[in-house]
């Protein structure tokens, strides 16, 4: 054989393994993709933010070992599921065997998974999220064994956990699931409930962390991907504001926007993301910061930056970022009840550490208000108003004191005038 007839054979054998891999290559539509593995470079630097601490949802953190505890209360929530339904087995599998592609295309990696594990995988952690539902929506369906509910610890961790963007599952897989077992059930366990009622609990706890309007995370459920998704839709700006083009300019500190005679307020708003500004009031809604407050706020992050082409929540985390430089940026809004009683430095670190992992771009959202804020601190006469009321009248004793030097320096001038006069 010579060289050029082994070069023609390794290059037919390139060209087969070509065809086989384009044969399997997945082809999904962007809209189908919903659910990713934060990229190394922004999960290198918090880790922990990213990775289930208790129980893992779905194929990207399934067999690790120190999730593999839960495991056996998922298979316990299954027992207790599979009591309440007269479906078999098989038709629950079967279903999601014939979903299969359209789960796998749901993920921003392929999935290394044989069908038959795949399948397990999806079945037993959707399953386990629908009575997790349940047991949370209404007490009466908790039982003695379980390890979830009868542990507030536990209870909150899985809780957290359930939020996080690589622990998702598809919301239709759910739906699908809990719709079948509703066809045949022992008691009518089941009557009247469907997904939106038994997760209505679960998705008002998310108030702890971020101001939402309950119902309008309702109005959005059926365009949810997940439950992660739901709340990126929630807290968008009941107002969608039309972006203009960013002047790279510094944005002002709270204190800053103080001392130049911004008054501060909290605002009616039920939606984190409307900051306002009108007749120099800064009304910013209400929030509080938790122990988990920045792994919450991380990961609405993470998504927002690869799934959605608008950034609503990186440029409420910048803007507040900016604001919040300092303790004292901080304190001045816990004394406006714009923020909860609370450590002032914790919530300034908070921003300053998610700032990282945000992006200030030219179609940042708040441009206009900020444009606004630089233009009331660029007129003197609010200043001067602002040093007048802060330094001379911020007490009933100071009014006083000052009202006194003035009367005092007025029949002065009165006196002395007088005494010219006699002259």
């Amino acid at each position: 054989m010579d060289i050029h007839s082994q070069v023609s054979i390794d290059i037919r054998e390139i060209a087969d393994s070509f065809r086989r891999k384009l044969q399997t290559l997945r082809f999904s539509s962007q809209e189908s993709c919903c659910i990713y593995r934060v990229p190394q470079p922004i999960r290198c630097l918090n880790p922990s933010d990213y990775t289930p601490h208790l129980i893992s949802i779905g194929p990207l953190h399934h067999g690790k070992a120190k999730l593999k505890a839960m495991e056996e209360q998922k298979i316990r929530y299954l027992e207790h599921f599979r009591q309440r339904t007269q479906v078999s087995l098989e038709e629950f599998l079967e279903l999601i065997k014939n979903k299969e592609a359209e789960l796998r295309a749901c993920y921003g990696e392929i999935i290394e998974l044989e069908s038959e594990d795949f399948v397990k995988i999806i079945f037993i952690d959707a399953v386990f999220l629908i009575e997790y539902l349940l047991r949370d929506f209404n007490p009466c369906f908790r039982t003695n064994d379980d390890l979830i509910f009868s542990k507030p610890w536990t209870e909150d961790h899985t809780y957290y956990d359930m939020w996080l963007v690589e622990n998702q599952l598809p919301i239709f897989i759910l739906n699908d699931l809990f719709n079948l077992a509703k066809t045949a059930t022992y008691d009518d366990c089941y009557r009247g409930l469907d997904l939106i009622t038994i997760s209505r609990n679960f998705r008002s706890c998310i108030r702890t962390f971020v101001p939402i309007d309950v119902n309008l995370l309702e109005s959005r459920f059926s365009e949810a991907a997940h439950f992660l998704d739901l709340l990126r839709l929630g807290i968008q700006p009941s107002q969608p504001r039309t972006k203009t083009k960013f002047r790279v300019q510094s944005i002002p500190t709270a204190i800053e926007l103080h001392q130049a005679g911004v008054k501060f307020k909290s605002s009616s708003s039920k939606t984190l993301l409307d900051i306002s500004f009108n007749e120099g009031i800064l009304e910013i809604p209400l929030l509080d910061v938790y122990d988990q407050t920045q792994r919450f706020y991380r990961n609405i992050l993470a998504f927002e930056n690869m799934h959605s082409h608008t950034r609503y929540f990186n440029d409420y985390v910048k803007i507040m970022s900016y604001l919040l430089i300092t303790a004292k940026d901080a304190e001045l809004l816990i004394q406006n009840g714009i923020v909860g009683p609370g450590n002032s430095e914790r919530l300034s670190t908070v921003f300053h550490n998610l700032n990282k992992d945000s992006s200030l771009t030219p179609s940042f959202y708040y441009s206009a208000l900020v444009e606004a804020l630089q233009n009331y601190r660029r007129y003197p006469y609010h200043k001067w108003k602002a040093i007048l009321k802060q330094n001379y009248f911020n007490s009933p004793w100071a009014s006083i004191s000052v009202i006194a030097a003035v009367i005092l320096l007025v029949l002065t001038f009165i006196q002395a005038t007088c005494s010219i006069i006699a002259l």
